[in-house]
């Protein structure tokens, strides 16, 4: 943890959150929008027109919500929220600020929450690493991660297709974008730390998958393997499931269900009938065996939720219905307690909340509205 972090931005924090409009939810932010802060409170997000919403439990791992809290920042067309170990909330947005002639100025921001109910820093701006006002607004939506250090870092679909970096160097000082290269990049990419100090990117590109590692921590990501089949965009997850290794899920685009893959092996069918929106994973112990969860919208817009040993997934997931349906994608997290949390919106843009119960396997709780 460096030490300029939360002191140097005390003096920049935003306005206390407001009451939330009448506007609801408008779909779900890409990244792990239901976070555990340092206090072992849950916290919520969702775009809503005109900024942030944030609801928070009020003890940790009780059923008490408060919020939704209110964050104004104008003209976002995306939101991303990327968490570090040090429990700071990084959130990442895509802006387009329309001029009076009908064309756009597109840029990224970004702010940061430092505790579980406290404000949000000033929103402030990390640029568009075009020049050329045409390729400027084709640039796409930011993802980001991490490292073990503290530092964040944020990648974007260019407007020729390839990927671009920014990163927050030593010190606080954000080095300039860096083109990563690559070949017909989608938006939906996702950027994920590992335990040992790395960051890695995985990014749909049609019919195929680019993949983008760290050789070594704060090393600049190298292109590494393509992984066929292609991924739908805005479905892939990754989640680490063995030290310094991760696994990564995806839909199949072309609806023969959800994949996953390691390095140095071959793609897993998953099965599953996802719908359009992205996936959320989280390992966990039930039963005494190391095991992953999936969660995501079914294409009947129920959730659905698979559940198979870690890493062994050829052996068979078990999938089940939960009663609700949802907007955008669900997210799961560990409470205060150890239990397993199921969030979602519904349509209505309402948070509901499942949580483990004591029973054997994986049984969630009647949903409770937050």
């Amino acid at each position: 943890m460096r030490g300029r972090s939360a002191r140097g931005e005390q003096r920049r924090r935003s306005p206390a959150p407001a009451v939330a409009p009448a506007s609801r939810v408008t779909g779900t932010a890409s990244g792990p929008w239901l976070v555990h802060g340092r206090d072992g409170r849950l916290s919520a997000y969702a775009p809503t027109r005109g900024g942030l919403l944030r609801w928070t439990e009020t003890d940790p791992g009780g059923s008490g919500w408060s919020g939704p809290d209110f964050f104004a920042v104008a003209d976002l067309t995306h939101l991303a929220v990327v968490q570090g170990v040090d429990a700071y909330v990084h959130f990442l947005g895509r802006r387009e600020r329309r001029r009076a002639d009908g064309s756009a100025d597109v840029e990224v921001v970004h702010a940061i929450q430092y505790q579980s109910g406290r404000p949000v820093t000033e929103w402030r701006s990390l640029g568009n690493p075009h020049r050329e006002p045409e390729r400027a607004r084709r640039l796409g939506v930011p993802a980001g991660a991490v490292d073990a250090g503290g530092d964040l870092y944020v990648f974007a679909r260019n407007a020729g297709g390839g990927l671009m970096m920014r990163r927050e160097g030593r010190g606080g000082k954000w080095e300039p974008w860096a083109d990563l290269k690559g070949t017909d990049v989608q938006d939906g990419v996702t950027a994920t730390a590992t335990s040992d100090g790395r960051i890695e990117v995985f990014a749909p590109a049609g019919e195929s998958v680019l993949h983008w590692a760290q050789p070594e921590p704060g090393a600049v990501p190298r292109r590494s393997y393509d992984i066929r089949p292609g991924a739908l965009p805005g479905s892939a997850a990754a989640l680490e499931t063995a030290p310094g290794r991760l696994t990564h899920v995806w839909t199949d685009p072309t609806g023969s269900g959800l994949l996953c893959h390691r390095p140095g092996g071959w793609p897993v069918a998953l099965g599953g009938t996802p719908g359009e929106g992205g996936n959320a994973v989280l390992r966990t112990v039930l039963d005494g065996y190391d095991c992953t969860v999936i969660a995501h919208r079914g294409a009947s817009g129920e959730v659905l939720v698979g559940v198979c040993g870690t890493e062994s997934e050829a052996s068979g997931l078990w999938w089940s219905g939960t009663a609700r349906s949802c907007l955008g994608t669900p997210a799961l997290a560990h409470d205060a307690r150890g239990r397993v949390v199921l969030a979602v919106f519904d349509a209505e843009g309402a948070l509901y909340v499942g949580r483990q119960t004591p029973e054997p396997g994986l049984v969630f709780s009647d949903w409770a509205r937050a």
